[in-house]
């Protein structure tokens, strides 16, 4: 079993930056895909960003250059960097990690992007 702890939301004002981080408990982000998802209310879950094992990078087409997924193995954590943030990038940001049929999530995290 694999926990997955998510930390760094919280209220910014539109235009502000906040950096997500993700903590596994096992070392598994070099070789899982790592993702971070979002839901804002009344929505669907959408991809933000993943990161393969091998580094390769993906990003939800809304993200246009802002936001940045990274990952530190040696700390077993996943960033994600999120630059001139608007309004509608409040959501609930969750973590995930997958390999084959192993699929884990993390609780979420809350960003605001509200005056």
């Amino acid at each position: 079993q694999v926990q997955l702890v998510e930390s760094g939301g919280g209220l910014v004002q539109p235009g502000g930056s906040l950096r997500l981080s993700c903590a596994a408990s096992r070392s598994i982000i070099s070789t899982y895909t790592m993702g971070w998802y979002r839901q804002a209310p009344g929505k669907q879950r959408e991809l933000v960003a993943a990161i393969t094992n091998n580094g390769n990078t993906n990003y939800g087409d809304f993200v246009k250059g802002r936001f940045a997924i990274s990952r530190d193995n040696a700390k077993n954590t996943v960033y994600l960097q999120m630059n001139s943030l608007r309004p509608e990038d409040t959501a609930v940001y969750s973590c995930n990690a997958v390999r084959n049929s192993l699929d884990y999530w993390g609780r979420g995290t809350l960003v605001t992007v509200s005056s």
